[in-house]
């Protein structure tokens, strides 16, 4: 059997200047984790960016939705909705 290589990601190093009580926090869980300060922040980093693209894409969608039925006017949009305008006839 063969064994795979996994490439490690491609690293850069930077200064960030963050807020002092947030970089105590990481440094808390980075100590309790037993990992680098860095990877806390990488993997914080990271996951703040992932939940940015989906919102992102979550008003892509939304706006994509919405433009088609742009120029209806609020009656239209309760008839599209299944909401019945006319009075109900006595039974």
């Amino acid at each position: 059997m063969k064994r795979q290589h996994y490439a490690k990601p491609a690293k850069r190093r930077t200064t960030l200047t963050l807020p002092a009580d947030t970089l105590s926090r990481a440094e808390r869980i980075a100590r309790q984790r037993k990992v680098s300060l860095s990877s806390v922040v990488a993997e914080a980093l990271d996951e703040g960016l992932r939940v940015h693209a989906t919102a992102e894409r979550g008003e892509d969608v939304l706006k994509a939705f919405q433009q088609p039925f742009a120029g209806l006017s609020d009656r239209e949009m309760m008839i599209l909705d299944g909401i019945i305008l006319e009075p109900a006839s006595a039974r």
